[in-house]
């Protein structure tokens, strides 16, 4: 980080020109990355649901892991936490909330907005629940209006608007044996419902409208399963959870944050650079994987190896835009941005119209930076298209948006005068990141 006085900024160093004289055939820059927040924040609802202690290794430590984590210990559940080790242990028991009455305060965290309100909302008991004021504009009623559809009673403060934080969820169990929800915001919706639908004392049958962040769906389906829960998936737009199936308490390592590999792996064909993320490899349960799919198609080589993928740039120095549907892995839109407008040819993204309800209007806060230096795009419902240009200095808004910050720091590592503002909006899912950045920055100067 910066060691001047204004904390509130960060100006990129600026290496590609510095670097491309330095032998590219030596070893490839070994990046470690932290734990997987996705992961993280669905393995402790699982432990809270499961029956006995829960031993997750490998956790995350983040502005939004620690609002998970201090909304699991107000409702009550005994936990034992190392962040040094980067162990949490908790004591699960077995779908039932020790305390019936508490106040929760979710922060920014998504997950932790959407999983915990589906977990109280079909629990007994009466729990309020508040959020960031970033929180409180992002949608809710979809999996509210489910909610209220089983029974639950949800009252909304007088400074509420309707389908929005905060309110009040007084919780009678499931009302019906089946529910639908709408997923085109969210498919965090469905993956609360699909969480705490073993709760049902009948066979439960969740309906989805929309197919948007199905690979996060499956995150879901698999850890339930690792926990000991089955679904069946009826067809593309319904899931079956038998009755009488529970969740059990196991030792659970986390698997390195792919969203958080993705920004050292675009490194790569944007600095000629080989690059490898320790402990990444394509049989992960994260979508993001498919990033590096797609910057194979742009020219470089992707090899799975022990200590993790390798990805080596393109042999001519030369990387290609190209038209990529990022529908099943939207938070790396942000990264394929920042690196386009150095490829060859123009760039496209498509199937990302859900990302504008993210921490920010994420298609419209791309476009309206890149333009600021100076990069023609064109900004549609549900895409944009990027042209190669010469980003000039520029100060990057972040949004209090984490992946504006980290995926905009890309690109000025090409490019000199990129400052970043308010890097600090990263301690949401890699508090680290610009000191992990710096380092990298300062082996691949290293190199000769």
């Amino acid at each position: 980080m910066n060691k001047a006085a204004d904390r509130s900024t960060y100006s990129v160093p600026c290496i590609y020109d510095s670097i491309q004289t330095k032998d590219v055939s030596s070893a490839p820059i070994e990046v470690s990355v932290p734990g997987s927040k996705s992961i993280t924040n669905r393995a402790l609802l699982l432990a809270t649901l499961a029956k006995g202690v829960s031993t997750l290794q490998g956790v995350l430590f983040s502005d939004d892991s620690r609002h998970f984590l201090k909304c699991v210990q107000d409702l009550g559940f005994e936990t034992k936490v190392d962040e040094a080790a980067r162990v949490v242990r908790v004591r699960g028991l077995g779908g039932a909330v020790p305390r019936n009455n508490a106040d929760i305060y979710v922060g920014s965290a998504g997950t932790a907005a959407r999983f915990l309100t589906a977990y109280l909302g079909l629990s007994a008991g009466e729990y309020h629940m508040d959020a960031s004021e970033q929180m409180r504009r992002r949608p809710m009623a979809p999996l509210l209006h489910s909610l209220k559809e089983l029974g639950c009673e949800i009252r909304y403060d007088a400074e509420a608007k309707e389908g929005h934080f905060p309110f009040t969820l007084q919780g009678h169990g499931f009302g019906k044996e089946e529910i639908a929800v709408n997923i085109d915001h969210s498919s965090q919706f469905l993956s609360a419902l699909l969480i705490v639908s073993c709760l049902c004392e009948k066979d439960f049958t969740t309906h989805i409208e929309g197919t948007h962040g199905m690979a996060y769906i499956e995150i879901t389906l698999k850890m339930m399963e690792q926990f000991g829960v089955c679904v069946e998936k009826l067809s593309d737009s319904a899931f079956l959870t038998r009755a009488g199936q529970r969740y059990q308490a196991l030792i659970y390592q986390i698997e390195p944050d792919v969203s958080a590999a993705c920004y050292f792996y675009a490194m790569s064909p944007l600095l000629h650079r080989s690059v490898r993320v320790s402990h990444v490899h394509f049989d992960s349960l994260q979508g993001d994987v498919a990033f590096l799919r797609l910057l194979e198609e742009m020219g470089c080589k992707a090899t799975d190896t022990d200590k993790g993928i390798l990805l080596e740039p393109p042999a001519d120095g030369v990387f290609h835009g190209i038209t990529a549907d990022m529908s099943a892995c939207s938070d790396q839109a942000i990264t394929l941005a920042a690196i386009a407008p150095f490829a060859e040819g123009p760039t496209t993204i498509t199937g990302i119209g859900h990302i504008r309800f993210q921490e920010s209007d994420r298609i419209a806060a791309i476009a309206a930076e890149l333009k600021k230096m100076g990069i023609r795009c064109e900004e549609r419902e549900d895409s944009i298209t990027i042209w190669p240009g010469k980003p000039a200095p520029a100060t990057v808004e972040t949004y209090d948006d984490h992946r504006m910050a980290m995926g905009f720091s890309l690109t000025g590592l090409r490019s000199p005068g990129i400052v970043i503002a308010d890097p600090d909006c990263c301690r949401k899912t890699f508090e680290d990141y610009f000191a992990v950045l710096e380092d990298v920055v300062k082996r691949m100067k290293a190199i000769s």
